[in-house]
């Protein structure tokens, strides 16, 4: 099933206020746990791994990791080294606030940052495999982006889709209205017909997207808001309150 199921199987079945994860190869040291442990209780809610000496080949793993951790850490805005490390700490109302699907492990801090979680990196020990085989590579570039764009468009618009689609909606419908309007000009004062002109054929194209898209945009706002509500699913994350028990609304 993938490690995303994986670890969404584990989170599921603990029951502590810290979680720990990490990988069953044997490459991450659990002897770094207890330093997690204490950089999490200098005031963080996320305690990422960074395998600083990492024992991989460099064309085909840490070449592209290094690239995939700077694009990721600049299109989701939580900056760390290295989002491929499994050895992980966190508070576990962050991560049971989560859903889990497809091959969304590796992004599992940038929705913890979204969330409001204080994140902090530490070194830790990186060991050779000792078992099994790696089913990250170059190849998988592709499927990163594209999970990375899904990711993007959770953090900016799962409450508010409409301002997604409606916006673009809305820029391509005013752009077939100038493209309708230039060529009502051409015939009117420069005496070119419309069917010798293509810009007309394209204004109403243009409007037809627009409008498919504002419609897109509605259809997405009550999808959003029918999801919210079936899960009981607040659209709100509470960190700590002060006289109120709000440890229900975490789901």
């Amino acid at each position: 099933m993938g490690q995303t199921a994986a670890l969404a199987a584990g989170i599921k079945q603990c029951g502590g206020e810290l979680i720990v994860c990490l990988d069953a190869d044997r490459q991450n040291d659990a002897a770094d746990i207890p330093l997690l442990i204490d950089k999490l209780n200098e005031g963080y809610d996320v305690v990422s791994g960074w395998r600083k000496n990492r024992k991989d080949a460099w064309l085909n793993r840490r070449l592209p990791s290094q690239l995939a951790n700077k694009l990721i850490s600049w299109i989701t805005g939580v900056p760390l080294h290295d989002y491929g490390c499994t050895l992980k700490l966190y508070r576990a109302k962050y991560l049971k606030s989560l859903r889990l699907y497809g091959e969304m492990h590796r992004f599992v801090p940038a929705f913890a940052g979204f969330l409001g979680a204080r994140i902090a990196e530490l070194p830790v020990n990186h060991r050779p495999r000792t078992r099994g085989t790696s089913k990250y590579g170059i190849s998988r570039t592709f499927k990163v982006l594209l999970d990375l764009l899904t990711v993007k468009f959770m953090d900016a618009y799962m409450a508010k889709p409409i301002y997604l689609f409606g916006g673009g909606g809305f820029v391509i419908s005013l752009l077939g209205v100038i493209l309708a309007a230039l060529t009502l000009y051409k015939k009117f004062f420069l005496g070119i017909f419309v069917k010798d002109q293509p810009l007309f054929q394209v204004s109403i194209f243009f409007g037809l997207i627009g409008f498919q898209l504002i419609l897109l945009g509605l259809l997405a706002e009550i999808l959003i808001r029918v999801y919210f509500d079936i899960k009981d699913k607040p659209s709100y994350f509470i960190r700590h309150s002060i006289g109120f028990d709000f440890d229900s609304e975490v789901k």
